[in-house]
């Protein structure tokens, strides 16, 4: 997936075809890797890294609005980034999301 820039604050990070209902996908936006997840119609995005150990959230399991770790199993809540179970202890970056036509920005 490329990353346009379309204006000073948003990016292309993916298409909205790209991401189905109940899944997380990996992106790129602002030179970092994010993880996009789509729940009851909502798109969330939040750093793909976990915060405990180097592991792809996007390669975790989708549970409702929490993302497990694929690692260690610690889950996060991908609305907030609060730390929901150990061994995570420390938040994970949520970021905003824009809808624009096709595309998640």
């Amino acid at each position: 997936m490329s990353i346009e820039n379309l204006d000073s604050e948003w990016q292309r990070a993916a298409g909205i075809a790209d991401l189905a209902e109940g899944e997380v996908i990996a992106a790129s936006a602002g030179g970092q890797r994010i993880a996009l997840y789509k729940v009851e119609g909502e798109v969330y995005a939040t750093h793909d890294i976990c915060t405990h150990e180097h592991a792809h959230l996007s390669e975790g399991y989708l549970d409702g609005c929490e993302i497990e770790c694929p690692l260690h199993q610690g889950r996060f809540d991908i609305r907030t980034g609060k730390a929901m179970c150990r061994p995570v202890t420390q938040a994970l970056p949520v970021y905003p999301v824009k809808l624009l036509g096709k595309m998640c920005l």
